[in-house]
This record gives structure tokens, sequence and C-alpha cells, in this order.
């Protein structure tokens, strides 16, 4: 079967209709961006905690100092920064200043936009485009237009995006370099479903993004290619989206295959799981400190968290019809429905004898050694993200959500600092889109294959 790929312009700049996708926190580097940008695609680095390096081309090791939250958040606004630069300058040496190279900001982040504007000032004519998902980011295209960069917001639906456009983006239309669409389903790392979907029913995308297509074409925006993210292995398989009238121009993005090549920074544990990896292997859960959904290679990490989240039940503080009865736990005592005594009963004499509130007016049992662990990441919290719901953190005039914290969730910055610098990957949060289980399947990764990103891009021009 022949297959043929035509380029597009995308940025102001002939490229394949190819994106690398972004995965923070050091895992989307300019080491792997440079390559994909230098074969004729996007390439995309993390602005989310990026490393930076030192005179000799070693890692500066993200040592927070700070003795409060707001000090050590503007620590991380500052590693941002310097070492998404450094990210970007490497990936435009080596695609020798030729390649397209975007920058991915989770809006969600804690200074989001000091951080890209810390950026952007420093690497004038290196950034072609910036995308941003995870929230609704209204300002990007102000920041956008300030800079002279392309915009690529993140949707999972047609509303989104016209809420975006008709409050904030309609004042900079010519800069929109593209509406991603990230499959809420299938996509890997946070993903962007709504109270109204089920996660355990995935939906077809192909009228989801025909419904986004209707929306641009009302707008005016027919031009401006769209973005398929999430679910996207091989393009044989969306042979019918491409030069498909109906949807107009069409993008593709991948987030997982670019893990698994030589220039990729995982580690090589990490590589050889993704080629262990069954079907159903990677689960789409809600523990997130950001309160977005997200899917993740099941493990012990994740493991652990669906135990201590099923350990659970509702409590209150007088007693009524329902909750009637009394239960004592670390000399504290609480009033339960009678039915869940016996559950706490056993819960503590297998060890989970410490009772943890939830914001939720519910107790989580966890072991003495797990509630510690707790404690002191929620203490040493940097302020990664604009609202944590693990440790209550946002970055406002109070730094407090109001709310009480969640042992429900985790840090999601110290897991995604550890698994990125070599940590253990089975103790730690592993994104992955829900394909990766393709990668043990497909014959171009047999025999234990690792190709070079040149090499992907190639075998997926082929339309595998």
């Amino acid at each position: 079967m022949s297959f043929s790929l035509n380029s597009i312009r995308m940025g102001g700049k002939e490229v394949l209709p190819l994106i690398e996708g972004g995965k923070g926190v050091a895992i989307s580097t300019g080491a792997s961006s440079g390559p994909w940008a230098a074969a004729g695609g996007i390439g995309t680095i993390s602005a989310v905690i990026a490393d930076a390096y030192d005179e000799h081309g070693n890692v500066i090791p993200h040592d927070y100092m700070g003795k409060s939250r707001r000090d050590r958040h503007n620590e991380m606004i500052d590693f941002s920064i310097r070492g998404t630069i450094d990210q970007v300058r490497k990936a435009w040496e080596i695609s020798k200043g030729e390649g397209h190279i975007n920058i991915n900001m989770l809006w969600e982040l804690g200074g989001a936009q000091k951080i890209l504007h810390g950026v952007l000032e420093k690497t004038k004519g290196m950034i072609h485009g910036v995308t941003c998902g995870a929230g609704m980011p209204f300002k990007l295209a102000e920041l956008a237009s300030k800079y002279g960069v392309h915009y690529y917001p993140i949707v999972s639906s047609g509303r989104a995006f016209n809420l975006l456009w008709r409050r904030a983006y309609k004042n900079a239309a010519d800069l929109l370099g593209g509406v991603v669409y990230e499959d809420p389903w299938r996509a890997g790392g946070h993903n962007g479903l709504s109270n109204a979907e089920d996660p355990t029913k995935p939906g077809d995308p192909y009228p989801r993004v025909l419904e986004l297509r209707k929306i641009m074409r009302k707008l005016g925006l027919d031009h401006v290619p769209i973005i398929m993210a999430g679910g996207v292995w091989n393009l044989k398989e969306w042979k019918d989206w491409i030069d498909n009238k109906e949807l107009g121009p069409i993008v593709f993005q991948f987030g997982t295959r670019p893990l698994l090549t030589k220039e990729s920074p995982i580690s090589e544990r990490w590589k050889k799981k993704l080629l262990e990896l069954k079907s159903g292997d990677v689960l789409l859960q809600n523990f997130s400190p950001t309160g977005f959904f997200s899917s993740a290679i099941k493990n012990s990490f994740l493991g652990e968290l669906v135990g201590r989240s099923d350990r659970q039940v509702d409590f209150r503080t007088e007693q009524d019809e329902e909750f009637n009865t009394e239960v004592m736990v670390a000399r504290k005592k609480y009033i339960v429905r009678g039915e869940d005594a016996a559950k706490i009963e056993n819960w503590v004499a297998a060890g989970y004898d410490q009772a943890m509130k939830t914001p939720d007016d519910t107790l989580l049992f966890v072991d003495a050694d797990k509630a510690t662990e707790i404690r002191k990441d929620q203490k040493d919290c940097v302020g990664c993200l604009s609202q944590c719901r693990f440790s209550s953190w946002a970055d406002n005039e109070k730094n407090s959500t109001g709310r009480l914290a969640d042992p429900r969730s985790f840090c999601i910055q110290k897991t995604l600092e550890d698994v990125a610098h070599d940590g253990n990957i089975e103790k730690n949060l592993l994104f992955a889109g829900h394909n990766a289980f393709r990668f043990g399947s497909d014959p171009f990764y047999s025999n234990g294959f690792v190709p070079s990103v040149k090499q992907l891009v190639d075998r997926i021009m082929t339309g595998d």
C-alpha cells in the first residue's frame, strides 16, 4: 500500500504535519525535540521545570533551599525559565537553526505566565510557537502577540475552543498556529474530561473533531490546522482523516512513541518497561493534584494510590440516625456508619492505623510510614501548581486553596522529578498514552529495537 504525506504551513513555516507532543518535567528536552525538528516536523520542549546545564554540560539539580512555599515557588519559576532556555538553545543548535521549535506549558503550573515571559524574552527567533493545555489559557493569545510567536491551545471539545476564541483569541487571529484536539480518553498525561463524560466510555474522536472544525469554519478559521493528539500510533489508521475536506487541514501529534528513541532522556529501565506493556496497562484515573484526570502506566505507585483511596469511609462530628457508631483510631474518636466500623477494624488490624481527613468529610486509612511521607511531602510543597489539592497551595495572596489538603493525591513535582532523573519506575508516576502497549507488538521494535528520532519520523512517514 502506498502512502503519501504532504507538508503543511504552520507558524509561518513549511513542516511535515507531525508534532512531537510535549511531556513535562525534563522529558521533552532539546535532545529529543531538536532531532524531531531537524527531521522536518515540529519539535516540542516542555517549559515545566526543565533541566538547565552547568558549564560542563551536566544537569543542574533542582535543589530547593527556600524556607517558605512562596520562596520555593519562586525557585521553581527560576528553574523552569533557566532550564527551558537551555533546552531551546540545545534544540536550536541540533536543528541548525532551521527546525520548527515549540514550547509546551501546563497552564495550571504555578507561575506559568511568568515562566513564558521569562523564556520568550531570551529566546527570540528560536521559538515558533507556544502550546498550552490543562486549563483555559485565556491569556495565551495576548502573550503570544507580545513576542510575535504563534499559539496552540489544547482543547478536548469545540465548546472549549469557542469560549477561548470569543473571550480572548479573536483579537490575535493571525497568530493562531493551530488548535490541538487532545483526546481525553486516549492521550497520556493530563486529560480534559468534563463532568458530563464517562471516563470508562471513550468517545469517537471523528465527530468531536468535526464539531470543532464546524465551529472554526463559522469563525473564519477553516485554514487553521487541527492537531489530532491522543491515540495516534501510525498514520495508516488515520488515512481517512488526511486530505479530508470535511475535516480540513489535519496535523498529527505523537506523545508516547517519542519516549522510545535513542535521544529520549528517560531511563533505560523505563524504555524496557515500555516494550513489555500489555493492553490495559495504562490507567485513566483522577489522583492528580491538578484535579484533572490523567493517564499513566500501572505500577506499584498507582496501585498504592488505588488501595489508599479504597480504604476510605465517610464520617461525621455528631451522631445522627445514619452515623451512629463511634470508633477510636490513634486515640481520636470518629463517628461513622455502623457497617463501616468493621472495615475500619480490619484496616487497623492490617497496619493501616492512621486516619487522615479529606476535604470531602471522609477518613483515609494508611500506615504510619505513609502518613509521615504524605505530611512531609505536603510540608515540602514547592508551589508547582496554580492550585494543588494535595498540599492546599494556591498561587494567590493567601497561598491557599482554602480547602483541607487531600491525602488521596500526591506530590506530582516530587515523583516526576525523580522518575525523570533515573528514579524507580515502579515507585513513581509514569505518564503514557493508552496505545503504549503497542511497543511490544509493533514489528518496528522487534528484538528490543530502539530507533533514533530520525528513524522514528521516517517510519511514521511510511504510514506505519
